[in-house]
């Protein structure tokens, strides 16, 4: 059987907790919303949990003296019997959203040498967003010094004969359920379920029929979803292992990223855009600069089409000379040129609510841009490369991947 890159590992999960305070939203979202992370707080208490494993992006300015607590956590969780270890498994994973539809999903480890997050990659698994180099390390330095990973990636599988992760949901009678509760903030519910033995070898060998009847040169089996700087932090921590260890670090835990593998063509899987909003800023001086330098129409025209939204006013503009083919990458464009300049600070929001909400105070400008569509997505990347960076979001925050299974990554 030809290894596909995406296998059973031993997985860790909570021998006796609280799951709906173990389990928490991935650190890159509500990073705009302290609130929403002083009730997770608040709901967690001194309970043991995946917060305590985890740095919020909204405390990064806190980094230095929050990991050093994270990594002695780890090792305490470790030591203390908080884990119990599933050998060699996959684990089937129902996620329902907010809506009631049903994500499924299978968690696994990705081997690091069919990943490749370069611009110009032909890997079996490639990025679709660019990779921003100065945000890995300071990752890297992480998990160079923990002892477990925890993902909040997804990783896309092109399926659409949904012939790999789907058919688990009529074995679950069959299977060892590992959990089953609520997740917190409203976020839904979830169900695992462990795969292991004949049931693993079931999704392996789908994975292969996948890889043979691509019939490519450079296939492409998966592309990255959620996750993207966590697991490229990943791939060169192992580099940096490569280096020091040599043909030892084959060998290495960390040659795997723990991640969840999820089919482009599921149900329920939507393509969301990723909104901007700039703080900080001349909101005049801005537009005007931004309507000169990329010619931009007022109103919805034939073309690239987005709304900017200063205080309670919104006006939808049309670029008239686009410099690329993604709307939102000719906005973040002129963004990163203006603020190099002029100062301010990007976020990138979920929901248009959320981007009317904040760019209704002083010195901000909202910008809503339309997503991607999904059923072109492997194509677009198979024939253009990487799209701009956060162009796209799977799903509403709230549906974003939680922290809830671990893996061991020191070789001890």
């Amino acid at each position: 059987m030809k290894n596909c890159g995406f296998i059973p590992t031993d997985i860790l999960l909570p021998a006796n907790a609280d799951m709906t305070k173990w389990s928490c939203v991935a650190c890159d979202q509500y990073t705009s919303e302290p609130e929403y992370w002083k009730a997770v707080e608040k709901t967690v208490g001194d309970s043991v949990s995946t917060l305590s494993l985890m740095l919020p992006e909204i405390y990064l300015d806190d980094i230095e003296n929050r990991s050093v607590k994270i990594t002695e956590t780890m090792r305490e969780y470790l030591d203390s019997g908080v884990f119990r270890e599933i050998e060699d498994s996959f684990v089937y994973v129902e996620r329902t959203l907010a809506d009631g539809r049903v994500r499924r999903g299978l968690v696994g480890a990705i081997d690091l040498e069919i990943y490749d997050f370069s611009k110009d990659t032909k890997s079996l698994c490639r990025p679709t967003e660019a990779t921003v180099t100065s945000r890995l390390p300071a990752r890297v330095r992480v998990r160079a010094k923990a002892a477990v990973e925890m993902p909040h990636i997804m990783m896309l599988l092109n399926d659409p004969e949904r012939t790999v992760i789907e058919p688990y949901s009529e074995k679950t009678a069959a299977l060892e359920k590992l959990y089953d509760f609520e997740l917190m903030q409203n976020s839904g519910h979830i169900r695992g379920y462990r795969v292991h033995g004949d049931d693993s070898v079931f999704a392996l060998s789908a994975l292969e029929k996948l890889y043979v009847n691509s019939k490519e040169e450079n296939p492409m089996l998966y592309a990255m979803g959620d996750g993207n700087h966590s697991l490229a932090a990943a791939k060169q921590y192992y580099e940096m292992l490569k280096d020091k260890l040599g043909e030892k670090a084959k060998n290495h835990p960390a040659r795997y990223a723990l991640l969840e593998l999820v089919n482009l063509h599921d149900a329920s899987l939507d393509f969301e855009p990723i909104h901007r909003v700039l703080f900080d800023v001349d909101t005049e001086k801005f537009m005007h600069e931004f309507a000169d330098c990329c010619g931009l129409t007022p109103g919805a025209h034939d073309g690239q089409v987005f709304t900017v939204i200063i205080g309670d006013c919104e006006q939808k503009y049309t670029f008239t000379d686009p410099r690329g083919a993604v709307t939102v990458g000719n906005i973040q464009d002129f963004i990163d040129e203006y603020t190099k300049i002029n100062g301010g600070r990007t976020d990138y929001i979920h929901g248009e609510d959320v981007v009317r909400a904040l760019a209704s105070q002083p010195r901000r400008i909202g910008f809503v841009v339309d997503g991607i569509s999904k059923n072109s997505f492997f194509d677009v990347i198979k024939k253009d490369g990487i799209l701009p960076r956060k162009t796209f979001s799977m799903g509403h925050a709230a549906d974003k991947r939680f922290y809830l299974e671990c893996r061991r990554i020191v070789s001890d």
